[in-house]
């Protein structure tokens, strides 16, 4: 996604973006849609029913204190920590970017769609696949989380025209930066944030680090030091 931004700036192309955050994805997963789903995606019978047995049979319960409630059925959700988990979750997204001209990008619930924006038409592209991805989001009962989707334009121009999103009822709110899967990005593709953001980070780090070894004794310096020369040789 990085690159093509880039690239596209380098060709004199601005690019339209909105960051989409799905709240708790992974458990409002309803099963009967999630089998359907696994099943379209072609894989023999004996997988489906191998994912309906991995999944029907949960239940869960709360202990408050001492006491135990009783045992109900979990209908929905994919189960975090297993193996299966993540990828089951990806059967269910992986419908998503259908009915949509504009790129998506997902890694596991952050989600970006992007496009090109060289005339008017591309915008109103852009806010019609914005209401196409609202409605996938409804029909597959995923919800949204509003306080954190974000419209920016990437651009090197220095006059920069208003962004006018908006998913359902609520308007996109504009940023001149924003932070995707724990990179900073600004609109103008500049990365003094990201630089500035890893220095102080690691500055962070080397302080307790530091703070530690000032009160071990020589011997343990001495030991320290051997080992990360070591490992850094």
């Amino acid at each position: 996604m990085c690159q093509y931004i880039a690239d596209s700036l380098d060709e004199g192309f601005d690019i339209g973006a909105v960051i989409i955050d799905f709240s708790k994805a992974c458990g409002l997963f309803p099963y009967d849609r999630l089998l359907m789903k696994l099943a379209a995606t072609g894989v023999v019978s004996r997988v489906v029913v191998w994912g309906r047995e991995f999944l029907v049979v949960r239940t869960q319960r709360v202990r408050v204190g001492g006491q135990l409630s009783k045992e109900v059925k979990v209908t929905s959700g994919v189960p975090r920590g297993s193996v299966l988990g993540p990828l089951l979750f990806l059967v269910y997204v992986n419908d998503i970017w259908r009915n949509m001209d504009s790129s998506i990008t997902l890694f596991a619930d952050d989600c970006i769609i992007y496009r090109k924006i060289t005339t008017k038409n591309d915008i109103e592209m852009l806010q019609k696949d914005l209401d196409t991805l609202g409605e996938w989001a409804v029909e597959n009962g995923v919800k949204i989380n509003p306080s954190k989707i974000k419209a920016i334009r990437f651009t090197r121009a220095r006059v920069k025209n208003a962004l006018d999103y908006s998913l359902g009822d609520q308007k996109i709110p504009e940023v001149s930066s924003c932070t995707y899967l724990g990179v900073i990005f600004r609109s103008d593709l500049n990365w003094v944030y990201q630089v500035n953001y890893i220095v102080q980070k690691s500055w962070k780090t080397l302080r307790i680090v530091m703070r530690v070894l000032k009160k071990r004794k020589y011997e343990y310096k001495k030991l320290n030091q051997h080992v990360v020369g070591t490992s850094c040789s």
